[in-house]
């Protein structure tokens, strides 16, 4: 399937539709069964906060199957970090399962940028390949925690996460009419011992339809990802208003600054069912330092 180019700051006319959007175009590529699999429980999140404090934590919410036992145990995986320990803490909390949306360059609806050597990156400023076109914005790191809900929370080593999103004026590489030969803003990072991952970007822009967001898929292995093999889990990133107000304030935002008072949390179409609770980042640093944004999901 080819996307139209759309006009500058507009959502594409499907953007977005939801779960069962994208699980028509999922099917050409990936069965149903391999898709919800065994074992492949809804992602559970809440919000961490990568070394700050921050507007717009998620509240330490325990799911009815938790357990303090559980906790305990997980509590005690050696050399866990400050982060790793609270993300454990949080534990059980249901991600609600979201859209890829039209953009997902992983091969669902359109080009796939996966199978391209280079993908695997933690920083994702700037293409790769035959283009090394870079995204300029202001910095922002993302770190997500990854915690196996199956087996006591503990964190899910060795797994893998997709992450995508669009330029400072709301465009998309490989999609948006310009950037069909960019592949910025889209990498592939392998979780660390702790369960972690971290990606090198730009704060994302904020385009009509649509709260400031980070696109993510979780995969169960490198391989799996690098073939763009079964999903464990698919959903979005919500950042922190404060910080969007920050950084739309700054020169290169200017479509933002105009986008971003058109849509609030509860009236997006992704997040507004519960106002983004469970997906909301927690954020820290500044425009001139750059920005860290911290997210657990608990797979």
């Amino acid at each position: 399937m080819t996307t139209s180019p759309q006009p500058p700051h507009e959502p594409h006319p499907n953007h977005d539709r939801g779960l069962e959007f994208d699980l028509s175009t999922l099917m050409s590529r990936r069965s149903l069964g391999l898709f919800f699999g065994a074992g492949t429980a809804a992602a559970a999140l809440a919000a961490c906060t990568p070394g700050g404090s921050g507007s717009g934590s998620a509240p330490a919410t325990a799911s009815a199957g938790s357990s303090a036992t559980t906790t305990a145990s997980a509590s005690a995986t050696p050399s866990a970090s400050p982060t790793l320990t609270r993300a454990i803490a949080e534990c059980g909390v249901e991600i609600p399962r979201e859209t890829a949306g039209p953009y997902p360059g992983d091969g669902s609806n359109g080009p796939n940028v996966l199978e391209a050597s280079g993908v695997v990156r933690q920083d994702i400023t700037a293409s790769f390949g035959a283009s090394t076109t870079r995204a300029e914005g202001v910095p922002l790191t993302v770190t997500l925690t990854l915690l196996d809900n199956t087996n006591g929370c503990k964190p899910l080593a060795g797994a893998a996460v997709y992450a995508w999103h669009c330029d400072r004026d709301g465009k998309y590489s490989m999609y948006d009419a310009g950037l069909e030969n960019e592949n910025f803003l889209r990498g592939v990072q392998e979780a660390d011992a702790n369960g972690q991952v971290t990606f090198t970007t730009i704060f994302p822009g904020a385009y009509n339809g649509r709260w400031p967001h980070i696109h993510f898929e979780v995969f169960e292995s490198m391989s799996n990802a690098t073939a763009a093999g079964q999903v464990l889990a698919v959903s979005q990133i919500a950042l922190t208003e404060a910080t969007c107000n920050e950084v739309y304030a700054t020169a290169g935002y200017e479509s933002s600054a105009r986008n971003f008072p058109n849509t609030t949390l509860t009236s997006d179409n992704v997040f507004g069912d519960d106002g983004g609770i469970y997906q909301l980042a927690t954020m820290s640093g500044s425009v001139a330092g750059g920005y860290t944004a911290g997210l657990n999901v608990t797979v």
